[in-house]
């Protein structure tokens, strides 16, 4: 049966988001419905509703940091059950056949990952995201949520969490190295709690030392500020990686220098102008500078229990959806600490 969601969506790429209903599809025999709780607002919804990020279909429903109940399962389901607390993040379907959906890397899937939202699925419909009630989505893009977190505080993990999780994951954060998380926001506060938690020594390198105190109370070991010349010179040589958070452009070969031989610096913002590398900066350390993008869901279920683990949820502002439109804003002046997260029983 058809489900039909309340939602916010977005009618254009320069209007606000407004309350509307959409159709969910029919529960199909591998598919899981779910009653979603709570849905985190990520600074690439609002890239994508802009249509910053390329031209989109309107109206479009943002949202791919989910958390909420099993309410129905396809008849040949076997991963989820009614009652389950799960999660999706930011993707929903991929071919499940080329080699790298076989190896548990679905987000570089060859032909093409599906989103959650704003793109093209496999029935030819429009994937419509978590800032509604209901969501329909085949049992392989599920993800199980443990007990004992918060289904509030989990929800922005299955973007910021697992994008963060991930290269430190397959960088060996870890106990004898020492990490740089740059940017202490949405992802960086992700960051800095899970290096923690591995246990690498963690230093936040912010622009300024306004968050000094939240970021020594989620983990780090040190903090310092970028605007300030002292702090490339005295760290010159010195972290094994570096995650960096920021979507803003920055100095990239400068960031490079902080590395020893053989670190490596790892882009997860996403700014939309490229970032220009000195060669030099990567040639005279045999440094390296790399990218990644999310996790597969392997790797995000790992995320998910060992955050549940060490007790570790993102620190969040829940707001009622209308107050979406004047998250945004606040998003876009760094004005939230450190993820706006909505309660969708606000959208009824």
């Amino acid at each position: 049966m058809t489900t039909i969601a309340h939602a916010y969506a977005s009618p254009s790429p320069d209007g606000d988001l407004v309350p509307t209903t959409i159709k969910r599809r029919d529960v199909g025999p591998h598919d899981v419905l779910i009653e979603i709780k709570y849905s985190g607002i990520c600074h690439s919804d609002i890239h994508t509703v802009r249509g910053e990020w390329g031209p989109q279909a309107y109206p479009l429903v943002p949202g791919h940091e989910i958390a909420g109940i099993v309410t129905e399962v396809g008849t040949e389901v076997t991963k989820h059950a009614v009652g389950d607390r799960v999660g999706v993040g930011c993707m929903v379907n991929s071919c499940g056949e080329c080699k790298n959906c076989k190896a548990g890397d679905e987000q570089y899937c060859l032909n093409g990952t599906v989103g959650t939202y704003g793109v093209t699925d496999r029935d030819g419909t429009i994937t419509q995201g978590g800032y509604s009630t209901h969501i329909v989505v085949t049992e392989d893009f599920v993800l199980r949520i443990p007990d004992g977190i918060d289904l509030d505080v989990v929800a922005p993990l299955l973007c910021a969490g697992i994008t963060t999780y991930s290269p430190l994951n397959r960088w060996g954060a870890g106990p004898g190295k020492k990490v740089a998380v740059v940017g202490l926001g949405g992802l960086g506060h992700m960051a800095v709690q899970l290096a923690h938690a591995m246990g690498a020594e963690v230093t936040v390198l912010s622009q300024s030392l306004k968050k000094q105190e939240d970021g020594l109370r989620l983990g780090a070991d040190r903090y310092y500020a970028t605007s300030d010349e002292a702090t490339f010179t005295e760290l010159a040589g010195y972290f094994d990686l570096i995650i960096n958070t920021v979507s803003a452009s920055i100095d990239i070969s400068a960031f490079l220098g902080l590395l020893t031989v053989d670190g490596a610096m790892v882009n997860v913002g996403a700014p939309a102008e490229p970032l220009p590398v000195n060669a030099m900066a990567l040639i005279g350390g045999r440094r390296s500078f790399a990218g990644s993008m999310i996790g597969g869901i392997p790797e995000t279920q790992e995320m998910l229990d060992f955050c549940a683990e060490h007790g570790i949820g993102a620190e969040i502002e829940l707001i009622s959806a209308d107050k979406i439109n004047d998250a945004y804003e606040r998003v876009l002046s760094s004005d939230v600490r450190y993820r706006f997260v909505i309660d969708t029983a606000t959208l009824v």
